[in-house]
């Protein structure tokens, strides 16, 4: 027992299902500030992920199917840096449903979490747009990142609200439960190798992501030298996927196991 112990046996479906509502309870009970910067360092982690997805995808010849699997890839470096590093993001944080269905925290408590985490988030987006023009990294590859970058956000502005209501919620099914995953790791690597499938899956299918939109999207404007890009495709974007995002995370994921492994329990607190 003492091997199996030093060598990190993976944590069982029913353990992270406590571990997720006890990281719940934790997450809602955190104080302001502490969130608010956690969540800033999780919209500048995702940020970055999306910006080396975008340069992975600049100029690449590798076709379709290879191509965008780099680029997922690619952008799990934002979830790796949110969980190993620590931070906080709306869309895994969506997972606090489980602790709610339990009755161990109230509707307020996690709407403060989620509205906090969400506004620190765009706030770590649009700071890392910022920096990102500041430093020129549009101009890589005698501007190709610009233009891959001003495609993406045209392809997200022109997406129809329900197929992006749709892709959000198929996006955060994926995020929760690549969460969900790192959470039955015991180290670095377990957590890392957990992430990278999910993540590169969202991606590499076309599905949306709210806070990495929140990147994706002010970047292309930045860009748009010529106004083409439509405000309102951009506004109608970030609320059809948020809302997507949403429903993935709390119904798919979060319900979905709530209702395997803990429908049953007495809403008392629970070791992890």
């Amino acid at each position: 027992m003492a091997q199996e112990h030093l060598f990190g046996e993976a944590y069982q479906p029913a353990q992270i299902a406590r571990r997720i509502e006890g990281m719940g309870v934790a997450k809602a009970r955190a104080d302001a500030l502490t969130v608010l910067v956690l969540a800033v360092l999780a919209g500048a982690f995702v940020s970055l992920g999306a910006l080396l997805y975008t340069v992975v995808l600049s100029e690449s010849g590798l076709g379709l199917g290879p191509s965008r699997l780099l680029g997922g890839l690619s952008f799990c470096l934002g979830l790796v840096l949110v969980v190993i590093g620590g931070a906080e993001l709306f869309t895994g944080n969506n997972l606090l449903a489980m602790a709610w269905a339990s009755r161990l925290i109230d509707s307020r408590a996690v709407l403060r979490n989620w509205v906090l985490v969400y506004l620190g988030n765009v706030v770590g987006c649009l700071g890392t747009v910022l920096l990102v023009v500041w430093a020129g990294t549009a101009g890589l590859g005698d501007g190709a990142v610009g233009e891959m970058a001003l495609k993406i956000a045209h392809g997200k502005a022109q997406l129809g609200l329900g197929a992006a209501f749709a892709r959000g919620i198929l996006c955060n099914a994926l995020v929760c439960l690549a969460t969900w995953l790192a959470m039955a790791g015991r180290s670095v690597t377990d957590k890392i190798l957990a992430i990278l499938f999910p993540i590169a899956a969202f991606v590499a299918l076309g599905f949306e992501h709210s806070i990495a939109n929140w990147f994706f999207l002010p970047f292309g404007l930045v860009l748009d030298g010529q106004g083409t890009l439509s405000l309102a495709g951009v506004a109608g974007n970030l609320l059809a996927v948020t809302a997507g995002n949403l429903v993935g995370g709390t119904l798919l994921v979060a319900g979905m196991y709530w209702l395997a492994y803990l429908r049953g329990d007495d809403g008392q607190a629970r070791p992890s």
